[in-house]
């Protein structure tokens, strides 16, 4: 579940992309007219009405941007499939279809299908709308009905499938909407203490739009008003607490110190936890989401930024809220925002004869800065948290994990197109490469000539080894940067062709490395111990029916004839890296060991089938967690073979590993080897 969360986050960065935009025109707008808001002057409202354009529109951007980013293409036909889907839902479920379809008066239709069109509603829509397009974007219909056929169908099925949809929210969602409203009625209660658990749920709710129920009483209904503006410009007293502040400003004020001064802190700490090449970008990103939090309190840019990659920083966050409303409330600081707890906000309470000693909250803020930074910090190192730019690389291109991120050469090129246009060269160049493609750690390559193949050049270049199956196909061990090397290759030869490497081919074949030795006691500790990763009977590496596995040129392990289809992580880990045929994944440990767990051999060329991943790339997985599941009949009937390698593809950085599971294991139960250094 966690996993599919990060999927849904990870698209949600589309549209909340947008929101740093609208953050600064409409905080533009109201610094020109602070008291109006637009209404007194026609450039405020010019910018306060464009940002608003976004801001008012969430919902059906995130229906846009969760179907197209969890498509299994990126196709625009999932995001016009999202956007169809939320007008279906929406217009079913608006005031004026409900009072129709159910043919009761528009006055006695209830409140909550004023409130459909929210983030909840455009995130559901979305992730509904992708999982129909990647099941049904292939099918295709009879020749008489074959213009419908495959992306084409999608938004028509959708649109039937809302119709479903719409009449169980007709029924659901008066009672979720209700059912927030009446709690927060019953926080109301509790005083400083029902601020405090209003504003954690408060943030709790962000991800799905569903705040927005809870501020309807907190903000407006409990205190008897309609909207914030009328709040600002009201002359009751507040010296027994009676008052509209007392009540409607105790669940605000406590917001300033958290967007104006914790959350920059927190993007600090975020940008700092970065790996130093990934900085520049992820500090571009921090820097334009800080400002959009203090100076216009809008704070999703931020909050999306880790809310699902690092749940665990959002309910600190959620938690560090409450604290902060709870101070303001108990000490009686008062101010009341009408958009958002920024700077601008700030700046109109400071107007407001009602704000209480607004000044404090200031100094709160800056204690919360150092708070929210310090405790930010600590999580994300101590836990190895996955945070914007503490990945592998910060990928510019989410189709062919290109990053852009490294350094560039003379000639325009990055260093990976650099050592792509070399590895071109080493196989011969362009007129003796036909075909590219890549595994989970080795380039897949078609050449004319394989005695052409420069294997002291690629061996250079950062290759462990050099296969040549025939005359044609060739296989370069390069580790687990293989699909993004090829990649690279590919984009350098649509620039043109490349000549072959000067140096005289080397044609002999890689040398055996011999297999991993059991390794004495005093050799080193033990830094990991691996369970085997699926049921079934050992098989010593050097016995594995692939030259690239047996030589020990991919790594040092041991292989498994499986037995059962479950396949599980053979110790706690990231998942860097899952291959998008899904036979293989990478999983490297804290510590910094990096396992190759490959079912079987050349199942690559099945294209996927057979395989099911259950776990996504970036996933922080524990020993014994399913991965991947196997159709293990199938695989036995089609694939070459089944002998499945778990190897250290780093091995050479360790003392060595020792060996201990012989016969038959148990998946995610029985020892495999250990790792010693």
């Amino acid at each position: 579940m966690l996993s599919y969360l990060q999927r849904v986050g990870r698209s949600l960065m589309v549209p909340v992309a947008t929101l740093p935009a609208a953050a600064i025109l409409m905080g533009v707008g109201y610094w020109i007219d602070p008291t109006g808001w637009g209404q007194s002057n026609a450039l405020a409202a010019l910018f306060i009405k464009s940002g608003s354009a976004i801001i008012d529109n969430m919902a059906v951007l995130f229906a846009i941007g969760v179907a197209y980013g969890m498509s299994k293409d990126k196709d625009g036909a999932a995001a016009l499939t999202g956007y169809v889907g939320f007008l279906v839902v929406t217009t079913l479920c608006s005031p004026a279809a409900v009072s129709m379809i159910q043919k009761i008066p528009l006055d006695q239709v209830p409140a909550a299908f004023g409130k459909i069109n929210t983030q909840f509603i455009g995130i559901m829509v979305g992730i509904i709308s992708a999982e129909v397009y990647n099941r049904t974007s292939h099918v295709e219909l009879p020749k008489a009905l074959a213009f419908f056929s495959g992306r084409r169908l999608v938004p028509i099925l959708v649109s039937f499938l809302m119709i479903a949809v719409a009449f169980v929210l007709m029924y659901v969602w008066p009672v979720i909407f209700s059912g927030l409203v009446s709690f927060g009625e019953h926080i109301q209660k509790l005083g400083s203490v029902g601020a405090g658990i209003y504003a954690f749920f408060n943030r709790l709710l962000i991800p799905v739009g569903l705040h927005h129920a809870l501020n309807s009483v907190f903000w407006f209904d409990v205190a008897g008003i309609n909207d914030i503006p009328k709040f600002l410009g009201a002359a009751q007293s507040i010296a027994d607490g009676s008052g509209i502040p007392g009540i409607t400003g105790r669940y605000q004020a406590g917001f300033f110190p958290v967007m104006m001064f914790g959350l920059p802190g927190a993007a600090l700490a975020i940008y700092h936890c970065a790996r130093p090449e990934n900085r520049v970008k992820v500090g571009s990103i921090m820097l334009a989401a800080a400002f959009a939090s203090f100076f216009t309190g809008i704070t999703e840019p931020l909050e999306f930024s880790f809310m699902f990659v690092a749940p665990v920083l959002y309910l600190i966050h959620a938690v560090l809220t409450g604290i902060s409303v709870f101070i303001a409330a108990q000490m009686h600081w008062i101010a009341g925002f009408g958009f958002s707890a920024g700077l601008v906000d700030l700046f109109l309470s400071t107007r407001n004869p009602l704000a209480v000693h607004w000044y404090m909250l200031i100094p709160q803020g800056v204690v919360f800065s150092v708070i929210y930074y310090t405790v930010f910090r600590f999580t994300i190192k101590r836990f190895n948290l996955l945070t914007p730019g503490r990945e592998l690389s910060v990928a510019g291109d989410e189709s062919d994990g290109y990053d852009v991120n490294v350094e560039h050469s003379d000639n325009g090129e990055n260093k990976t197109e650099n050592l792509a246009r070399r590895y071109i060269g080493a196989v011969g160049g362009s007129e003796n490469l036909s075909v590219i493609d890549a595994c989970i750690t080795r380039l897949r390559l078609t050449v004319k000539d394989a005695a052409q193949v420069n294997e002291g050049l690629a061996k250079k270049l950062g290759a462990s080894g050099v296969i040549r199956l025939n005359k044609q196909s060739v296989q370069i061990i390069v580790g687990t940067q293989a699909e993004i090397i090829a990649n690279a290759m590919k984009r350098v030869l649509q620039k043109g062709p490349v000549a072959p490497a000067e140096a005289a081919p080397v044609a002999a074949p890689v040398a055996p490395v011999a297999a991993a030795a059991p390794v004495p006691a005093s050799a080193g500790k033990v830094v990991a111990t691996l369970l085997a990763p699926v049921s079934g009977v050992i098989v010593t590496l050097e016995d594995v029916p692939d030259e690239a596995f047996a030589s020990g040129a991919v790594g040092e392990g041991l292989a498994i004839k499986p037995r059962d289809g479950l396949v599980v992580a053979p110790i706690g880990g990231t998942i860097v890296k899952i291959f998008p045929t899904n036979h293989a994944f990478c999983l490297e440990t804290d510590n910094g060991v990096q396992i190759v767990v490959h079912m079987g051999l050349d199942t690559v060329a099945l294209d996927g089938k057979g395989f099911t991943r259950l776990v996504e790339e970036d996933a922080v997985v524990t020993a014994g967690q399913p991965v991947l599941e196997m159709d293990l009949a199938w695989l036995n009937a089609n694939a070459r073979s089944m002998v499945s390698p778990v190897v250290v593809s780093n091995s050479d950085e360790f003392v060595g590993l020792n060996l201990l599971a012989r016969g038959q294991v148990e998946a995610g139960k029985t020892p495999l080897f250990e790792v010693k250094g």
